[in-house]
């Protein structure tokens, strides 16, 4: 598949990044499809369509001040109408109560569809490794 196509795959996955920078929800869902899956690290175990994504986007407005996202490592696969991407996420900046946070490493995965010439997301999945024998979470990883 051409570059051109994973490079308006890469462009999609930065308005998430933009978004989150600029705290603006009405970025945050242009890249989405309407119907989109997400598997997020916020319960419920499944969002379905793009309110319920908005809607943990918005619960992060409302504690941080400040939004930064980085994003290392994106790797994309492209076939005619389906593709999906993996990397590494980290959501940080300062909260409203002025804590400054350099946030978690998290794993990212996006599958997405071309729709009308488009490229959306319709599935994310966001998760953090575990330790089998304690059963918690390992949040101070890095890639």
């Amino acid at each position: 598949m051409s570059t051109h196509e994973e490079t308006a795959i890469r462009g999609q996955i930065q308005k998430i990044i933009d978004g989150l920078r600029a705290k603006d929800l009405d970025t945050l869902r242009e890249p989405y499809a309407p119907d989109v899956i997400s598997f997020d690290v916020e319960p419920p175990l499944q969002h379905v369509g793009i309110e319920a994504k908005l809607a943990n986007w918005a619960k992060v407005f409302q504690v941080f001040e400040t939004v930064d996202y980085e994003l290392r490592d994106l790797t994309v696969t492209v076939g005619e109408d389906v593709a999906y991407g993996y990397a590494f996420g980290r959501l940080s900046g300062t909260m409203k109560n002025g804590v400054a946070t350099t946030g978690m490493w998290v794993r990212v995965t996006y599958g997405l569809r071309k729709i009308d010439g488009t490229w959306v997301i319709a599935h994310d999945q966001v998760s953090v490794p575990f330790d089998i024998l304690s059963g918690n979470g390992v949040v101070d990883l890095e890639p």
